[in-house]
């Protein structure tokens, strides 16, 4: 079933491409990344493959891809994704030494893959679970580990028709996971090789405060003004936080919207009655004489939230919300759907996060940061100190995958 599902797909795959160019990026690199292969990857190295399927799950793998890269230089990193959010913004990241996307997972695409990248540590992150690549890898004796994984009674693996499915979790050598909630219920289906150490991202969010390269034209653009940063934001978020800044002039405002395409840029700037500017059409001086700074680029969002005071992430009001660890420098609100995000409720739970489920809501939050900074600076606090309560996890797997520390396994034969 699984295979004929995977043909379907691909299927499907090939005609939307003709529709669509994030899926026509998609199904060209799927089809290119073999050629990318044959000509980077090097007989003779050691490779360790890290595979996310897009941009987030990317920085929950990052601290460890970075961590092996210092202890084990040896090592050669090939990182592929899934999605073009993920690979089209980090296909230039200098911690990989080779980076395309995953050919679909078909038993020839699975064998040709492996045969050529020869991987001898292989890294899945959160909920990448790939039938044919997984069960090769187990038949090779590839040590394979799931980084960052999250379980939930409502997924196949826990249902009796999943139950065929879920064989492809004995695969994996080990799971690190981020719950206890996630440990028992792999429990209850025999899986026992897992370690419970939480979540990379906090790793990544404490590396960001300390490494995040200065952005002039951010810093010339904040001066000495308050500043909110609207993260990853959708439409009907979007509704709500200009509306407050329109009529509140006191404060700035940066809007990294989630999709970056020049109608949904164009729809936030006919939204705005204040002076914006668009951060690749501008100057430190121009930006220093704006209202608003519209973020039209990826790649910028994690950095720029610690020029923020307050910072809201968006899709609340959708599918669920994005990341709020890496805007957790500084108050976080988000919207009403956030129950499946563990994070959220935590940083909610802490007093650093606050939920908004409309203008009227948004705005009595936003009142009490506005006339006192006091509240807003022990908000801030609050989830900063969530935030580093949490972290670890990198270290704690490191550890477990190399329990011989900083003796790379290379000069012992894995």
């Amino acid at each position: 079933m699984y295979h004929l599902f995977i043909y379907i797909y691909l299927l499907g795959v090939a005609i939307a491409s003709l529709f669509s160019t994030k899926v026509k990026r998609m199904w060209r690199g799927e089809r290119q990344a073999f050629d990318v292969l044959r000509s980077k990857v090097d007989p003779q190295a050691h490779y360790i493959w890290f595979h996310a399927a897009s941009l987030g799950e990317f920085e929950q793998g990052r601290p460890l891809i970075e961590l092996i890269r210092r202890r084990f230089p040896a090592y050669r990193i090939l990182l592929t994704f899934f999605s073009p959010s993920g690979y089209e913004v980090r296909k230039d990241y200098q911690g990989a030494d080779i980076i395309c996307y995953l050919p679909l997972d078909t038993i020839s695409n699975a064998r040709r893959f492996l045969r050529l990248v020869r991987p001898e540590i292989a890294f899945f992150i959160k909920y990448e679970f790939w039938y044919n690549y997984l069960h090769i890898l187990k038949h090779r004796n590839i040590p394979t580990y799931s980084v960052s994984s999250i379980f939930r009674e409502g997924q196949v693996f826990f249902k009796w028709y999943g139950r065929s499915y879920a064989k492809v979790l004995n695969c994996f050598t080990r799971f690190f996971v981020q719950n206890e909630q996630s440990r028992l219920l792999l429990a209850r289906i025999g899986i026992t090789d897992v370690d419970v150490v939480g979540d990379t991202r906090f790793d990544r969010v404490l590396q960001i405060k300390q490494t995040a390269p200065e952005l002039p034209i951010v810093e010339a653009f904040r001066q000495s003004h308050p500043v909110f940063v609207a993260g990853s934001s959708w439409p009907p978020d979007e509704d709500i936080f200009i509306r407050f800044f329109n009529e509140h002039r006191d404060w700035r405002l940066i809007i990294a919207p989630h999709v970056i395409a020049e109608d949904h840029l164009q729809q936030i700037l006919s939204k705005l009655n204040r002076k914006a500017v668009r951060y690749t059409c501008t100057t430190p001086g121009d930006a220093r004489e704006a209202d608003c700074l519209l973020i039209d680029c990826f790649g910028l969002l994690s950095g720029i939230y610690r020029y923020g005071d307050v910072a809201y992430v968006g899709g609340g009001f959708g599918v669920g919300i994005h990341n709020v660890l890496e805007a957790a420098v500084v108050p976080v609100i988000f919207g009403p759907n956030n129950r499946r995000f563990q994070e959220a409720q935590g940083l909610f739970a802490a007093q650093g996060g606050f939920e908004i489920d409309d203008y009227a809501s948004f705005e009595h939050t936003m009142r009490r940061f506005v006339d006192d900074s006091s509240i807003r600076q022990e908000a801030g606090t609050r989830a900063s100190t969530f935030v580093s309560s949490l972290a670890g996890a990198t270290e704690t797997i490191f550890d477990n995958v190399f329990p011989a520390g900083n003796q790379s396994p290379l000069n012992k034969g894995i």
